[in-house]
């Protein structure tokens, strides 16, 4: 494919987007041209090489300050007045109801601006943001300038619990295509967009790099010892993990648990820990590079992440793939890939006792069983979360709709659930 492809999200590289940049890496191995666009910058907190990597061949829209986009706006009214005050106006309509407010909505229309111009100086055919929350936003008010056409990445559980407050239906109805990562993540679309959209929304699986799936399985570790690898988010249930680990203490079981990440509810974590008295079984990392977050899952005999909310985790997928069970919830799309008692354990999200439960089988499991366990889970994951085959998907859809549609002089009209007064 000779058309570039930009890649959008706000912010990039970031540490939790890790598989962001190997979706990014496989697509160009499949020989796409990738440009990389972030709306904010979050350097400081890389800590991966790979990450840090990424950080120059990453245009910044708001790296040039309010002047930038000052620059960008007075370029497109001056060239484009029509089309600029056209699709101020649907910028203003979309946040009505939004959960952003209307000068939020403005940043939008000037980060588009700016976009608007790169994209042409970079002959970009076709944009794919990931997350249809902002970055998709900026994508859309782009297009509607005439600006390339745009697709997006929707993960859950963010865009699904404010489908409206985002305009989800109508960025789907706008988008030349829509990838969900998991059934789950396509039957909630199904139930907020039209029949008439459902064509266009593909399920494209998150994967895991060919080292994950080709290295030789290293054998469980008799110790009791369970990670749980992830942002420090309510919505992750690392609350009621630590509420789990001191009903084990009380049970006298012997166990350490290492929470390997960082986010807003650290400092409550840590004083948990210190109300629990868990100390002496329970430590937190912060954020750790690919290798060493690799070494601490196999250095566990089990994962667990109790969320009470996901789309379908990468890491999950990655300690299957290295032969380590993973004990997590009846939630989105979760279930798709761990099936409890095969390959480990699934319980009930918000349940504590439940969770202790599957947290003492694979404490005391045999080292055998969960081998077998993470045998059967490594299976899984080679045969529906591979990198390489998930992203020719990708480039396949990019192939139909970016070669073989000319790039259109005119916007998207918008859908029957989001009119203007007039078309633009």
């Amino acid at each position: 494919m000779s058309q570039t492809i930009a890649y959008l999200i706000n912010q990039y590289p970031k540490v939790s987007h890790s598989f962001i940049r190997r979706e990014i890496a496989a697509l160009e191995a499949h020989g796409l041209q990738i440009r990389r666009f972030a709306i904010r910058a979050c350097h400081a907190e890389l800590v991966d090489p790979a990450d840090q990597d990424e950080v120059s061949r990453t245009q910044t829209v708001l790296g040039n300050g309010a002047l930038g986009l000052l620059v960008g706006l007075f370029r497109v009214v001056s060239k484009q007045p029509v089309r600029f005050l056209q699709t101020l106006r649907l910028a203003l309509k979309l946040s009505q109801g939004a959960e952003r407010s209307v000068l939020h909505h403005l940043a939008y229309f000037a980060e588009a601006c700016v976009l608007l111009d790169w994209f042409a100086q970079a002959e970009v055919a076709h944009v794919h943001a990931h997350f249809g929350t902002n970055s998709t936003t900026v994508a859309l008010l782009c297009n509607a300038l005439g600006g390339p056409p745009y697709s997006f990445t929707v993960h859950g559980p963010e865009e699904f619990d404010k489908v409206k407050a985002i305009s989800l239906p109508e960025k789907v109805a706008r988008a030349a295509f829509v990838i969900a990562v998991s059934n789950f993540g396509r039957s909630q679309l199904y139930r907020w967009c039209p029949l008439l959209d459902w064509s266009k929304i593909h399920i494209v699986h998150c994967g895991v790099d060919s080292e994950f799936l080709t290295s030789a399985l290293v054998p469980v570790p008799i110790e009791p010892h369970l990670v749980c690898v992830g942002r420090l988010c309510p919505e992750k249930g690392q609350l009621l993990l630590l509420d789990a680990a001191s009903r084990l203490v009380e049970q006298d079981l012997p166990f350490k648990l290492t929470f390997v990440g960082d986010g807003p509810l650290r400092n409550e974590l840590e004083a948990l820990i210190n109300r629990l008295k868990l100390q002496n079984h329970v430590e937190i990392t912060g954020w750790a590079g690919g290798d060493r977050v690799r070494q601490t899952i196999l250095a566990a005999r089990c994962l667990v992440l109790p969320s009470f909310a996901e789309g379908l985790p990468v890491v999950i997928m990655e300690a299957l793939a290295l032969g380590r069970p993973v004990i997590s919830t009846y939630v989105a799309g979760i279930p798709e890939l761990v099936e409890s008692e095969v390959c480990g354990w699934l319980v009930p999200p918000g349940s504590v006792e439940d969770l202790v439960v599957a947290m003492r089988k694979a404490l005391q499991a045999p080292v055998e069983k969960l081998e077998q366990m993470g045998h059967i889970g490594a299976e899984r994951v080679a045969s529906n979360h591979n990198s390489s085959i998930e992203s020719s998907k990708l480039a396949a859809l990019f192939q139909l709709y970016v070669e073989q549609l000319p790039m259109p002089q005119t916007v998207n009209a918008p859908s029957k659930h989001f009119r203007l007064e007039q078309p633009i």
